[in-house]
C-alpha cells in the first residue's frame, strides 16, 4: 500500500514537471534605492539635515544609519529567499558630506549596506572623473552601466561594466545599466568619457547576455521614469526596470505618487515589464517581488516602497561614525568662504515684497552659474531666503542659515506667456507676505499691488546682450530656477505644468551662493531697479475699488468673497489660492455659505483630499 502511494506521488510529480507547474517559478526580492544625494543624516519634511530638536519629536526620515537598518532586518525577514539589493545612482551632491569627502563617506556607507550593484548616475560625475575614480577604487561592489564608454586615458579604466551576471539562488540574473543621455550638459565627465544612447547600448548589452543563456535581465537605470515607460522597458528581453533621476515616488497608497508601484509596461515582446522607482534621499526603501515562469518571462509583480520613518530604529555603530565624519563638517560650516563690505539684506519684510539685496544676489549668483547653458533668466522666491548675512567676514555656516532648505539649481524652458502668469502667482500674496514673491535677475518687472490679483503686473522687460526689450508672449526663453518652485512649490503651477525640458538636480543653492561671495569678494550689496512697484491710478489703495476697477467677482479671484454674514457671493465662477488652514468645507461656507456643498468643489478640482490641500494651488470654484 505504501509502495502504491510513492508511486502515485512520483508519477503526479512526473506529471506536474512536465506541465509547467507552480513550483517551477522563480521568485525574486529586489530591494532598491536611488537619487541618495549625499543624504548621510536622517533628513525632516523639506528634505533637508534633520535637528536634534525634530528627531526628538520623531518627525525624522530615512540617513544612511536608519537605512542601513532597515536593509537589515529586510534582509533578515527574507532569510532562505532570493533577494537583491540595487542603486539606481545619484548617490553624490547634496550634503556637506560629499562637499566634505567628495564621495568617499557614501561609499562608506554603501559598502555597509552590501549592494549587489549599482549604476552610475549624472552626479556621479560632478568632481570631473577624479571624483568618480575614487569612489570606485573604494567600493566593494560592481558598477554597471551600459552607455558610459571611457577611452584608453580615462582613470575609470574598465570598473564600469555595460552588463554583469549574478548567481541569485542559483538562477542567472543579468543587471544592464545605463546613465541619462545628456549627463555631459548636466554634469562634468571630461572628456575621456563618451556617454552612449542609452537604448542602443542597453539593446546590445542584453544582446550579450542572451547569448550566455541568460533569461532573467534587470535594467538598472538613471534616466528618469518617463524614459523608463517610454524607451527602456520595451527594449527587447528587458524584464525589468529599477530606475532613478527623476525622483518619482511610485506608490499603491500615495496620493502624491506619480504613478503605480509597480508600473506595468507593454513590451513589443508581448509581456509586461515592472517599472519601479522609490523617491529620493533615503526616504523610501523600493520593495519589490517579481515571480518569473520557468522560461524567464514575468509572470506577477508586486510591492510599495517602504518609508523609512523614526519607526526604524537607526544602527547605532552607522550613526556614531555619522556624528564622527560630522566633526569635519561642523569645521566646514565654520569656514570663512568670503568677505562683504556692508551687510546683506535678507530680511522677511523686504526680500517678500521688494526687490532685495540678499534676493538680487542669490538670482545673479544662480544666472552666473548656468549661464553656459544659455540661460537668461532667473526667478526665486522670497520665502526660500532666510536670513541677512553680516558686514565682514562671511562663513558657510552663514549660507546655509540663508538657504537651509537644500534646494538645488533647476533649469527649464517656457514662453514669455508663462513666465507673466509666474509673476502674477508670485505677487498674488503681496498682504500677506506670501513667501512666493519673485526675486528675479535678467529681467526687470513692476507690479501695482492695488490691482486684484492676476493683473498686478504692469510691465516686464528682459534682457538682451546690455539692453532690456519688452517680454515676448510666444518666444521661449530658458530659466533658472530652484527645484521647489520648478515642482509647482509657493504656486507655481505654470512652472510644472508649461515649463519643458527640465531639470532640477543642479547643485545647491548654498554652494552657489557661497561661490558667487567667493568670486566677488569683497562684495558689496546692492538692489538696481529691477523690482519696482508703481502707484496705482487712483493714487493709493483705498478700501472702494476705484471706477474703473474690474467687477468684484474678478476682484476676488483669489480669496473668498465673504460678506459680514459670512456667506459669499457666488454667481460665477471663480478661483482661489489656497492658503494654510484652508479646507473644501470652509471654503464652501465662504463661498457658498453652506459648507455642506464642499463636494461641489472637491468634483470641479478633481477630488483633493478635503482637510489635506495643497499651500498655494489654485482651486476652481464653480458657481453655486
Amino acid at each position: 500500500m505504501i509502495r502504491h502511494v510513492r508511486t502515485g506521488l512520483m508519477t503526479a510529480s512526473i506529471l506536474a514537471l512536465s506541465s509547467g507547474a507552480a513550483f517551477a517559478d522563480y521568485e525574486l526580492n529586489i530591494l532598491h534605492i536611488n537619487d541618495l544625494h549625499s543624504r548621510i543624516e536622517s533628513i525632516n519634511k523639506f528634505d533637508s539635515t534633520c535637528s536634534a530638536e525634530e528627531e526628538g519629536k520623531n518627525e525624522c526620515f530615512g540617513g544612511v544609519a536608519r537605512l542601513k537598518a532597515l536593509i537589515d532586518q529586510k534582509r533578515q525577514d527574507l532569510s532562505g529567499k532570493n533577494v537583491l539589493l540595487l542603486n539606481a545612482g545619484d548617490n553624490f551632491q547634496g550634503s556637506l558630506f560629499f562637499t566634505t569627502y567628495k564621495g568617499l563617506a557614501e561609499a562608506e556607507f554603501l559598502n555597509l549596506m552590501k549592494f549587489d550593484a549599482m549604476t552610475v548616475g549624472n552626479h556621479e560625475f560632478d568632481e570631473s572623473e577624479d571624483g568618480l575614480a575614487g569612489f570606485l577604487d573604494k567600493i566593494a561592489f560592481p558598477v554597471v552601466t551600459a552607455n558610459v564608454l571611457p577611452s584608453q586615458k580615462s582613470k575609470i579604466g574598465d570598473r564600469i561594466k555595460p552588463s554583469i551576471v549574478l548567481d541569485v539562488g542559483g538562477q542567472k540574473v543579468g543587471i544592464v545599466g545605463a546613465v541619462a543621455n545628456d549627463t555631459p550638459e548636466l554634469s562634468s565627465p571630461g572628456p575621456d568619457i563618451l556617454i552612449g544612447d542609452d537604448v542602443a547600448t542597453t539593446t546590445a548589452a542584453v544582446e550579450e547576455l542572451k547569448k550566455q543563456g541568460v533569461d532573467k535581465i534587470i535594467a538598472l537605470t538613471h534616466v528618469g521614469y518617463p524614459r523608463d515607460l517610454a524607451a527602456i522597458a520595451k527594449i527587447p528581453d528587458v524584464d525589468v526596470v529599477v530606475g532613478g533621476h527623476s525622483h518619482s515616488l511610485l506608490s499603491n497608497t500615495d496620493a502624491k505618487a506619480e504613478g503605480p508601484y509597480p508600473t506595468m509596461v507593454d513590451n513589443p515582446g508581448g509581456y509586461k515589464v515592472p517599472v519601479v522607482q522609490a523617491g529620493s534621499y533615503t526616504k523610501y526603501l523600493g520593495d519589490l517581488v517579481v515571480t518569473f515562469d520557468d522560461k524567464g518571462v514575468v509572470k506577477a509583480a508586486k510591492g510599495d516602497p517602504i518609508l523609512v520613518d523614526s519607526s526604524v530604529k537607526p544602527d547605532e555603530a552607522v550613526l556614531a561614525r555619522v556624528a564622527e565624519l560630522g566633526k569635519p563638517i561642523e569645521e566646514l560650516r565654520s569656514k570663512i568662504i568670503a568677505k562683504t563690505e556692508a551687510p546683506i539684506d535678507g530680511s522677511r519684510e523686504n526680500c517678500r515684497t521688494k526687490e532685495c539685496e540678499m534676493g538680487s544676489l542669490l538670482t545673479d549668483a544662480m544666472l552666473d552659474r548656468v549661464k553656459g547653458q544659455g540661460v537668461t533668466i532667473a526667478i526665486t522666491n522670497g520665502g526660500g531666503l532666510r536670513a541677512s548675512i553680516d558686514a565682514g567676514d562671511v562663513s558657510m555656516g552663514e549660507a546655509i542659515t540663508v538657504l537651509p532648505f537644500q534646494n538645488t539649481v533647476a533649469t527649464f524652458q517656457m514662453k514669455g506667456d508663462g513666465i507673466r502668469e509666474a509673476l502674477e502667482n508670485g505677487l498674488s500674496k503681496l498682504e500677506e507676505g506670501g513667501g512666493r514673491f519673485p526675486q528675479v535677475a535678467g529681467m526687470k518687472f513692476s507690479f501695482d499691488k492695488s490691482k486684484p490679483v492676476g493683473s498686478r503686473v504692469v510691465s516686464v522687460e528682459v534682457k538682451e546682450g546690455e539692453a532690456y526689450v519688452p517680454l515676448d508672449p510666444a518666444k521661449t526663453y530658458s530659466l533658472v530656477t530652484n527645484n521647489y518652485m520648478r515642482n509647482g512649490g509657493d504656486g507655481y503651477d505654470v512652472f510644472k505644468e508649461k515649463g519643458e525640458n527640465a531639470y532640477d538636480y543642479g547643485p545647491g543653492l548654498e554652494t552657489v551662493l557661497a561661490d558667487y561671495l567667493a568670486a566677488h569678494q569683497p562684495f558689496k550689496p546692492y538692489t538696481d531697479g529691477r523690482i519696482t512697484e508703481v502707484a496705482s491710478a487712483a493714487g493709493a489703495a483705498t478700501a472702494e475699488p476705484a471706477a474703473d476697477a474690474k467687477p468684484a467677482a474678478d476682484a476676488t479671484a483669489a480669496q473668498p468673497a465673504a460678506t459680514a454674514g459670512g456667506t459669499a457671493a457666488a454667481s460665477g465662477p471663480q478661483k482661489h489660492v489656497i492658503t494654510k488652514g484652508d479646507t473644501l468645507w470652509d471654503l464652501a461656507k465662504a463661498f457658498y455659505g453652506e459648507g455642506a456643498l464642499w463636494k461641489k468643489i472637491s468634483d470641479a478640482n478633481g477630488k483633493p483630499a478635503p482637510r489635506h490641500l495643497h499651500v498655494g494651488k489654485e482651486l476652481e470654484i464653480p458657481a453655486k
